[in-house]
């Protein structure tokens, strides 16, 4: 790859245009040119042409990006914008900011507006954009300038190869227009909503495709390594999707005409953001599948989940919507109660259609169920905050997570998919004689009731009435609205799971969410616990204990040296024997203090394993699919 320029003008001149015998295309309404600035600066180059703007012309970039509930002020990354209108003023038009994000232009509404500007790309995430001299990536969120007043003109998205860009390859969702063997060159857009729900993957990236029930699917690997097993990927892949077309619509011929799939693998990182007809994923380097090693790791097993995760917000999230998101407020927080729905019954969904998939057996499903169960009940936050609240909060809370989230929070995610649960095993225990119905029966009925479109929380309860014979009222104000524990013991054990106890965690036990490295370092006081009670804080150093309480010697007439340094938290128990109590010695901000801890007796948490194999496949496994 070349070097970047040195000393780069914040916005190279436009070179004239030379004669071509080619006659140019159409001019489109509004025309993106992203090109690759500077490498090595982390730097998009976009042009934007405006075919007939305004008199006064207002653009703005988005300050969050649907499907992540957080205001990110994308507009930071922005910079160098001009503006210009060869055929009226050769000069640099007044660019005028309104605000973080926001501008305007007084123009001549019967000649075209040219912008231009320079994009900094250095969030390694799904969420943002990045560029170096290996790999580029953007959402339009953080790119596109959106035009005010032509939102839902065509949009056209021109990304023209380079020859930084040797080797390299380009994937999005967006439509083809004019491209080449690559994938550089023009896609078009139906509006703004559909250009920046369509990520841009270039690089030297692995891909490989495959058919789900009459599906194009693409599957594009960034940064794996030479082990990596692409094959495996991609009929596990298949298999997921399949199930979940199956899901929505059985024998008939799915919504989308076609799907991509990318995925960025790092040393370290994991997580996953749904577009309308593609997902943007990224996971740790190790969970991939390994050529010749048959065995799922759990590491696999988690990536397979997201992946099931993310498809399935095809249609739970991307069409059958919060009636709030019919039409996203880019500039500001888009408030709904209803994440618990769209993002917990998907969290619900993930892992049971693995299992129909085939990709787990019952143990491996009731395995990671069990995780689930275990987080919300591990978290004192469920009974100061309801998951009706959790959703509406997530852009103050859930994004931004401190040392006492887990006491004042609840996951709309992990509590969601329990709530559906929940009500799934209710239908069926309910409707096992009579009616026969379950969740999928009220997902698919939403999907048709809403018509693939906005959903209120009335629609659920309407659905539910209708298919379960009886009002859902109650529990929907109770484990939406409300803060009850939910009813999973006793409606697990009536599908064939058994409920074992086992010993909790240490840092369960004493109330700690700890990091260890030589020393145990805190990070959370939970409510109510052991450690609360003694006056541990969030940021302390857990150094060492005395032993409190031992037999005075009879011949020194002193108690014995009973001091112990902690290099890791389960130390605690080699070094306390029977002891009741033990003096924690501790560091907080340079000073030493002694904190008198009792230690709490143990606690249980839960382990769900089949009982009855045949009502678990009733549940789990209603086509009979083997594992």
């Amino acid at each position: 790859m070349p070097a970047s320029t040195p000393n780069p003008s914040p916005i190279p001149k436009t070179p004239k245009s030379r004669k071509s015998s080619k006659p140019a295309p159409a001019l489109a309404a509004l025309h993106y040119r992203v090109e690759l600035g500077d490498l090595h600066a982390h730097l998009f180059q976009v042009t934007l042409t405006i075919a007939r703007p305004a008199a006064l012309q207002r653009v703005s970039l988005p300050a969050w990006i649907p499907g992540s509930y957080l205001v990110r002020e994308f507009s930071k990354n922005l910079q160098g914008l001009q503006a210009h209108q060869e055929s009226r003023h050769p000069q640099p038009l007044a660019v005028e900011q309104l605000d973080k994000s926001n501008w305007q232009i007084a123009c001549a509404p019967d000649s075209a507006l040219v912008l231009r500007y320079l994009v900094y790309a250095h969030d390694n995430s799904v969420r943002t954009a990045w560029l170096d001299a290996s790999r580029g990536f953007f959402n339009g969120t953080s790119v596109c300038l959106k035009v005010e007043g032509q939102e839902v003109l065509p949009h056209v998205l021109e990304i023209p190869a380079a020859k930084a860009m040797d080797g390299w390859s380009l994937a999005t969702g967006l439509t083809p227009q004019a491209i080449d063997s690559r994938g550089f060159g023009r896609y078009q857009a139906a509006d703004y909503d559909e250009l920046v729900d369509s990520p841009v993957e270039m690089g030297a990236f692995w891909s490989g495709s495959f058919t789900a029930r009459g599906v194009p699917h693409r599957f594009v690997v960034a940064g794996a390594a030479d082990s990596f097993d692409g094959a495996r990927l991609l009929a596990d892949t298949q298999k997921i999707c399949e199930a979940e077309i199956r899901f929505w619509h059985g024998k008939r011929k799915p919504l989308h005409q076609n799907y991509l799939f990318m995925l960025n693998v790092v040393d370290d990182g994991y997580g996953g953001l749904e577009h309308r007809n593609s997902t943007a994923l990224i996971c740790n380097r190790k969970d991939l599948p390994r050529q010749g090693d048959p065995k799922t790791s759990d590491g696999y097993a988690t990536l397979c989940g997201l992946i099931s995760h993310e498809y399935f917000h095809t249609w739970n999230v991307k069409r059958l919507r919060p009636a709030e998101f019919e039409h996203y407020q880019y500039g500001q927080e888009n408030y709904t109660e209803l994440l618990w729905f769209f993002e917990g019954f998907t969290s619900y969904y993930d892992d049971l259609l693995l299992r129909r998939a085939g990709l787990l057996d019952n143990a491996g499903y009731l395995k990671r169920l069990t995780t689930t169960v275990n987080q919300v009940a591990q978290a004192p936050g469920r009974q100061v905050q309801s998951v009706a609240e959790a959703s509406f909060d997530a852009w103050v809370k859930y994004y931004r997570p401190d040392e006492n989230t887990p006491n004042a929070t609840i996951s709309y995610y992990t509590k969601g998919a329990l709530v559906a649960l929940c009500l799934d095993l209710t239908l069926r225990s309910e409707g096992r004689t009579t009616h026969e119905k379950t969740l999928d029966d009220v997902m698919r009925a939403l999907w048709k009731h809403c018509k693939a479109g906005p959903m209120r929380e009335l629609d659920v309860a309407s659905v539910l009435e209708t298919l379960g014979l009886r009002s859902f009222a109650p529990e929907l104000a109770a484990w939406v609205h409300g803060r009850d524990e939910l009813p999973l013991k006793i409606l697990l054990e009536q599908h064939g799971v058994t409920v074992l106890d086992e010993p909790a965690q240490l840092a369960q036990r004493l109330g700690l969410r700890v990091a260890e490295n030589h020393s145990v370092q805190v990070k959370t006081v939970l409510r109510g616990g052991a450690a609360e009670m003694a006056g541990f804080s969030a940021g302390d150093e857990w150094l060492g204990l005395e032993l409190i309480g031992k037999p005075v010697s009879s011949k020194t007439g002193r108690q014995p040296d009973a001091g112990w340094r902690l290099n890791k938290l389960d130390d605690l128990l080699l070094y306390t024997g029977d002891a009741k109590k033990v003096m924690a010695l501790v560091a907080r901000d340079k000073r030493l203090l002694r904190l008198e801890l009792t230690l709490p007796p143990a606690i249980t948490t839960w382990r769900l394993a089949v009982k009855n194999e045949a009502r678990v496949n009733e549940w789990l496994d209603p086509s009979g699919t083997s594992v």
